[in-house]
């Protein structure tokens, strides 16, 4: 089955309806701030699971959980990723992991949807919106039924207290506090004797 994108008509969305869990081999948990007000640094996480559980026919009834292991973020420079797990920043020694739950989803129309959730970053857990666009679904070569989204949410660092080197006194190191979360995710439906 494949579903255009095409925002002139809705897609079939009931045809999606079933558990899925998102395969980290094809998709991407990243991030992109600002760095010194002047470029931005990108990193992501390579360590990640997710269950997504969608009502094609009702989609505010539809569901999703992710789990990031903070340890695992990587930016392309091993110092900067040590500081940015280590106790200034992420902590992941003590907490190792980081999570999204969520608690409603909006239908926009065009294959557009707003899902609000809680993130827990650390040991603070708050509310957060996030703009999803359903990228396509279709059978891949091994027959499995895949569905695709792509969105985004900008945080505030300072809320979930990782607002270190923020601000005029960190000069040169100034890291602006709003972070753009970038979501690129794939996910196999599960049998539906497994998803009953």
């Amino acid at each position: 089955m494949s579903i255009s994108n095409d925002s002139t008509r809705v897609p079939p969305l009931a045809g999606l309806t079933g558990v899925y869990v998102i395969d980290p081999v094809h998709s991407t948990i990243g991030f992109s701030v600002r760095h010194a007000m002047i470029t931005n640094v990108r990193g992501r996480f390579t360590a990640f699971e997710g269950l997504l559980k969608l009502d094609g026919s009702r989609p505010s009834r539809s569901e999703a959980y992710l789990s990031v292991q903070t340890g695992s973020l990587e930016t392309g420079n091993g110092e900067r990723d040590a500081h940015l797990t280590g106790p200034d920043f992420l902590d992941s020694s003590t907490f190792p992991l980081m999570s999204f739950r969520s608690t409603g989803c909006l239908d926009a129309g065009g294959g557009r949807f707003r899902v609000s959730g809680y993130l827990r970053i650390k040991d603070i857990e708050l509310p957060i919106r996030l703009d999803l666009e359903l990228g396509g679904a279709s059978r891949d070569a091994a027959g499995n039924h895949r569905v695709g989204f792509e969105g985004s949410a900008v945080l505030r660092r300072a809320d979930w207290g990782l607002d270190r080197n923020a601000g005029p006194a960190a000069g040169g190191a100034l890291i602006d506090d709003k972070v753009k979360l970038i979501l690129d995710v794939s996910a196999v439906r599960l049998n539906q004797a497994l998803a009953a």
